[in-house]
């Protein structure tokens, strides 16, 4: 697949030819699916389990006569009623960390990429440098550039300094570096940029 690359200032600088391993694959909701909730769930904390009755460590010794002491039965000092005592009907640890093969992760990201050259969302641009770090100059090239509503950058092993510094007061302007590529910031993003050097990477990452 060719792609024609251009700058920040909309100018074309020449193609660049895609692997249609990576970015011409035909999405799949299912296996989108998957993984966006594979990775929904693996961002959610857990709570911290309370010691109950039977966890805490206390005399299980019964502290008096049943009958005829005047005051309550009790059977141990692990009831809930005691300094010390266990939690009555404590947060329970659950397990939101379930697993997903590791062939579906890698199939879903490749969708994910694909997903955006079907549409003719995906931007490849040449080099990501802004003049000074000004937000002004970037708002201006992004207004040439005609991106959507919500955008993700993804540059190489770092984001440019500049454009980083330039894009954190934007707020649809999300950057990524390649390896924090994901499926879910990539569906949900109106249009995907990608430099040459996040292509370089990410198509090492499938074929490394």
């Amino acid at each position: 697949m060719k792609v024609k690359v251009q700058t920040l200032d909309a100018v074309e600088s020449g193609d660049i030819e895609l692997n249609d391993e990576v970015f011409g694959i035909e999405p799949r909701a299912d296996i989108l699916h998957r993984v966006v909730t594979w990775q929904l769930e693996k961002r959610r904390g857990t709570a911290r389990g309370t010691r109950e009755r039977a966890d805490v460590a206390r005399t299980g010794k019964k502290l008096g006569r049943q009958k005829g002491g005047g005051v309550a039965r009790h059977g141990d000092r692990r009831a809930p009623i005691f300094v010390g005592g266990g939690k009555a009907h404590g947060a329970r640890v659950r397990d939101f960390n379930p697993g997903l093969n590791k062939k579906v992760r890698a199939l879903g990201l490749k969708m994910a990429l694909s997903s955006h050259a079907k549409a003719g969302s995906l931007v490849i641009i040449d080099d990501l440098s802004v003049a000074d770090g000004k937000t002004q100059v970037l708002l201006g090239s992004l207004a040439k550039l005609g991106f959507g509503k919500k955008s993700l950058v993804i540059d190489g092993d770092v984001v440019e300094t500049t454009f980083a510094l330039a894009a954190r007061n934007l707020r649809q302007v999300n950057v990524l570096p390649a390896v924090g590529a994901n499926v879910y910031d990539i569906l949900k993003h109106d249009t995907l940029v990608l430099t040459r050097a996040a292509i370089e990477k990410l198509e090492a990452r499938f074929h490394g």
